[in-house]
């Protein structure tokens, strides 16, 4: 079983993200490892872009953050490389096919394995057009994590029996960010998967409460919270580390008590 198997296996998942980078690289390099042991059972790195189409403000401010502070594609890989000696949780980059192709695939993905990384997310690359990264990715031994959305509706059986680590599960329209409710029947989305799959099912866009998070992993096997966590970076800047570790604790003990 795969590292990203194990974070769900027998237990609802706590899934946290922070841009990479953001207020600078030692400040992520120190907090995941903090996340880690506060109870996030996987985390999404974003690599910081300068046009995240998925991303809300709060992201988009992050990633600007962390451009200006110097951060790099590069930087980033050497950074999880030492990461990665001390966190046994999976580790998955959530970036974009601009990036990505920037870089060159294959180098990317290789790169990814080498350094430690579990898994990929693309939000920009559509299920119809994944064959060269899948490709890539598979050649490195990385799973690429699929998404889908409450617009994906017949689409979704496809997507969920070709999905690989977990299945993205997008509450919201629109764009990433805090919300005050989360009205999308997930339920219904996650049976559908459910129909033709047992590939874990996380729910994110829009979880920043711990009632939200109980809520959506009562009829998932995870939540996904990322706009919250960099709002606690945004405020506390290289002092983010016990407020953000609080927050995840409370996160992480929400999700389980489902």
């Amino acid at each position: 079983m795969s590292r990203i198997g194990h974070a769900f296996e027998n237990k609802k998942a706590f899934i946290a993200f922070v841009t990479g980078g953001d207020p600078d690289l030692e400040t992520t390099e120190a907090l995941i490892p903090k996340m880690a042991e506060a109870g996030a059972d996987l985390i999404e790195i974003g690599i910081p872009f300068s046009d995240p189409i998925a991303e809300g403000v709060v992201i988009q401010e992050a990633d600007v953050r962390a451009l200006s502070a110097g951060t790099t594609t590069d930087k980033l890989f050497n950074m999880v490389k030492r990461v990665r000696e001390k966190v046994e949780i999976p580790l998955v980059f959530m970036t974009y096919m601009n990036p990505v192709y920037t870089y060159g695939t294959e180098k990317f993905a290789g790169k990814c394995a080498e350094c430690g990384i579990d898994g990929v997310i693309i939000p920009d690359v559509p299920f119809e057009e994944k064959d060269e990264v899948r490709d890539a990715c598979k050649t490195a031994g990385i799973e690429l994590i699929s998404m889908i959305a409450p617009t994906s509706k017949e689409r979704i059986s496809m997507i969920a029996r070709e999905a690989e680590g977990f299945l993205y599960c997008v509450s919201s329209l629109g764009v990433t960010g805090v919300r005050s409710r989360i009205t999308t029947n997930i339920s219904e989305m996650v049976n559908q998967v459910r129909e033709v799959s047992d590939i874990p099912c996380a729910i994110g866009f829009g979880i920043a409460t711990p009632e939200q998070a109980s809520e959506m992993a009562a009829v998932s096997d995870g939540a996904i919270v990322g706009s919250a966590i960099v709002k606690i970076i945004a405020k506390h800047g290289r002092d983010c580390i016990e407020p953000v570790c609080e927050y995840v604790k409370e996160m992480k003990a929400a999700v389980a008590s489902v």
